[in-house]
């Protein structure tokens, strides 16, 4: 008898937790991961299919992916970002929106200027153009990840993340698989055609419009900011009695309040285990982020066609994702951050290992569908608990600037390893770099430890 209402609470549990993505906002976070997730692969995966295509040596795509690195140092204009007014569009549409609508702009413009460069005759062109679409895709970053904090109490941010997290996996499939498709159908799906690509990245330039028209319908979020502002008017008026000039109290108030304030409380939170936290994030993606860069080169290279690598992505690819996501989320939910944060580390390592078993066994399209399958889960599954712990990380007063630096510190490290994956795999082979690969991110597994231990003790 005891047996049926504890059933009855844990099928309610679940249908409450599943109502949750029914939610406004998190349907809005799901619309803005896509417009977040959309440019990275334009800039690192995709483009190292193009690059390679045309002919561009393995090597040289590997440094390409270096522009990239602007998502490892975006929390250098983070504080910019969280506090700096845009003059006329901050007033009209607040700060939030106004920085997510002037990056999302001018990722726009940069992804049409990279569609008309051929790498073959305008390589700087393009890579000056890609630049500017990381650049502008990591302040778009800051600010969603901002407004995702600041948008709905700690309830919901578990079902945020998730919303977050397939929007971006979604917006990934669509600059991977679906600009290969389009790539396919405009020029050549065997062979190099430019013209392929220029449709295809013309094609992602308007699907940004997702994210404009979505910045366009929100609101901006109601923080409290005057605690701050009074942080930083009793500090310029201290400058200024100390016999500081106005202008120079102003600037050094605003670097205080702006810039230090947000470091200095999250170490004064945590102590010593902040280093911890930062190693964690710091390693966590290595695994699959220096592997992903040469993963279009290893399709290329193993004679698979543009429309097969999209047609496998875009089917189970996409159903691997809504799950991996969904499961994700409940499972953070149910189990904790720091569980499923483990769980994921393994699922990474593992999925690379499966791309070296391929190298050795040839081009199969089954093995391919098994790979990308379980690779999109393992990722759904990682994320979502990754930024639900790097959101649980930041204080809702310093939101930008703090979860800035832990993505940021979250991208360094792997995308500059990333870049000498080409040198790795001409001077080894693919199947012992895969395998080096998983084997960079067993650390992680110890750190997670360490965390965890950490919290039990402060518990």
């Amino acid at each position: 008898m005891a047996t049926r209402p504890i059933n009855v609470l844990s099928k309610d549990r679940w249908t409450q937790q599943l109502a949750l993505y029914a939610e406004r906002r998190v349907l809005t976070l799901f619309a803005l991961g896509f417009s977040s997730g959309l440019p990275l692969l334009l800039v690192f995966g995709t483009l190292s299919f193009w690059l390679r295509e045309a002919g561009v040596s393995r090597t040289s795509i590997g440094f390409f992916s270096w522009v990239a690195l602007a998502y490892g140092v975006k929390w250098l204009w983070s504080p910019l970002v969280d506090r700096l007014p845009l003059p006329w569009l901050s007033r009209r549409m607040g700060r939030r929106r106004s920085w997510m609508l002037l990056s999302q702009l001018i990722i726009m413009a940069a992804l049409a200027g990279m569609a008309y460069s051929d790498p073959n005759t305008q390589i700087v062109n393009l890579a000056l153009f890609a630049l500017a679409v990381a650049f502008a895709s990591a302040t778009q970053d800051i600010v969603i990840d901002a407004y995702r904090i600041e948008a709905a109490p700690e309830r919901l941010q578990g079902a945020l993340a998730a919303a977050y997290m397939t929007g971006y996996r979604l917006a990934m499939i669509m600059a991977g698989a679906g600009a290969l498709a389009i790539a396919a159908w405009a020029g050549s799906d065997l062979g190099y055609d430019p013209a392929g690509w220029q449709v295809a990245y013309l094609c992602m330039m308007a699907l940004m419009l997702v994210g404009v028209i979505t910045c366009l319908l929100l609101h901006e979020p109601d923080v409290d900011l005057r605690q701050q502002q009074q942080a930083q008017a009793d500090h310029h008026q201290q400058l200024l009695d100390r016999g500081y000039p106005r202008p120079l109290a102003s600037l050094l108030a605003f670097f205080a309040s702006a810039v230090v304030a947000p470091f200095a409380e999250f170490f004064h939170r945590f102590g010593r285990q902040a280093l911890v936290i930062l190693a964690l994030i710091a390693c966590y993606r290595v695994s699959d982020v220096v592997m992903g860069v040469m993963a279009n080169p290893f399709y290329v290279d193993m004679g698979f066609s543009k429309s097969q690598i999209a047609t496998v992505t875009k089917v189970y690819g996409v159903i691997m994702t809504l799950v991996g996501a969904a499961v994700g989320g409940i499972m953070v939910s149910r189990f904790g951050t720091l569980r499923i944060l483990m769980l994921g580390a393994v699922l990474a390592a593992g999925t690379n290992l499966m791309f070296a078993l391929m190298s050795q066994l040839g081009p199969d399209v089954r093995l391919l569908t098994l790979i990308i399958s379980l690779d999109n889960l393992s990722a759904g599954i990682a994320t979502a608990a990754f930024i639900t712990y790097l959101s649980s990380l930041t204080n809702v007063a310093f939101s930008a600037t703090q979860y800035a630096l832990f993505s940021s510190v979250m991208m360094l490290l792997p995308k500059f390893l990333a870049g000498f994956s080409g040198m790795a795999v001409d001077a080894y082979g693919y199947a012992p770099f895969f395998i080096g690969s998983a084997a960079i991110g067993l650390p992680v597994l110890w750190l997670i430890r360490r965390v965890a231990k950490s919290s039990v003790g402060e518990g």
